[in-house]
């Protein structure tokens, strides 16, 4: 079989306490993760973390101990971005610098689950090596303004985080030409993770056991919010990457727009903020997934 050569870009939380809010970080980047390690058609070729979900540096030490504890160590981590892109000083750091040297040598997937901070570094001080993505898979967008990440039923709404956090990020990896594929709120949440699959998960190996426990405060926070599970955001990307043909996917143009911000409440046209659409209008082309097949949840809690 030959596998598919994948570097993996992440905001890995795993389900931390946050640091400047009350609460808990997303546990998905994790489960993208193990299931990419698991995958038999899957090589990781290198992974990096990035600022997001968490501070830097509590992501690369959940990089490192994801590689060591579930993947025998064998494959290379390296530290990224802290902060976003900074137009008018580009900064390179050990992740871009490494996944520079690893595009040099093949082609490659990227998987960027968190902001796109170090692949949009990489693409403005090596532009030649483009050419070598041969797509990159995020977790971002919407059709409308008006699609809302509605978060359970107390009326909260979710920031599109990985691009909230770094817009010009985006706008380099499209300007660039690169393929874009985007697995945004509109796929994810129609996939739920509840109880019975924590409970089903610790009945399985290490990565499974430490994914059931993790995931414990993230799912009794989504409870609290009204909804009986959550969403597995990045796993969706994840299962992109491994299995397309499990995902309902369509051609559309990503172009940004600046809108009231919707996460803001009772927001009287004083808080704006760009927002990621993608529609038939013109602006640069990306692959849109937005379903699933009819036993998807069956097939994701298989590819564990």
């Amino acid at each position: 079989m030959t596998k598919k050569q994948v570097w993996i870009d992440t905001d890995l939380a795993a389900g931390m306490k946050r640091v400047n809010a009350e609460g808990f970080s997303d546990v998905d980047d994790a489960y993208a993760i193990l299931q990419l390690m698991k995958a038999e058609n899957v090589e990781i070729v290198g992974m990096s973390a990035v600022f997001g979900n968490t501070p830097l540096e509590n992501a690369f030490p959940l990089c490192q101990k994801m590689n060591t504890e579930f993947a025998g160590g064998k494959i290379p981590v390296h530290s990224g971005a802290a902060e976003a892109l900074n137009l008018h000083e580009i900064k390179t750091n050990d992740a871009v610098e490494a996944l520079a040297s690893a595009l040099k040598k093949q082609k490659m997937i990227v998987l960027a689950i968190g902001p796109a901070t170090n692949i949009a570094l990489l693409l403005l001080r090596y532009p030649e090596l483009k050419t070598q993505i041969e797509e990159v898979v995020l977790v971002a967008g919407r059709r409308k303004e008006t699609d809302h990440f509605a978060i359970g039923n107390q009326g909260r709404r979710a920031q599109d985080l990985n691009f909230d956090l770094d817009n010009d990020a985006f706008r380099v990896l499209f300007e660039s030409g690169v393929k874009v594929v985007l697995c945004p709120f509109e796929i994810s949440n129609k996939v739920w993770l509840k109880k019975a699959d924590l409970d089903q998960l610790a009945q399985g190996d290490a990565g499974n056991k430490w994914l059931a426990e993790v995931s414990q405060n993230w799912l009794a926070q989504w409870i609290h919010l009204g909804a009986d599970g959550f969403n597995p955001f990045d796993v969706l990307a994840s299962h992109y990457i491994s299995a397309p043909e499990d995902l309902v996917m369509e051609e559309l143009n990503a172009h940004l727009e600046i809108y009231p911000d919707d996460t803001v409440p009772e927001n009287d046209r004083k808080a704006y903020k760009n927002y990621l659409l993608c529609d038939k209008n013109a602006g640069f082309p990306v692959m849109y997934c937005y379903d699933v097949v009819a036993d998807y949840h069956e097939r994701l809690m298989a590819s564990f």
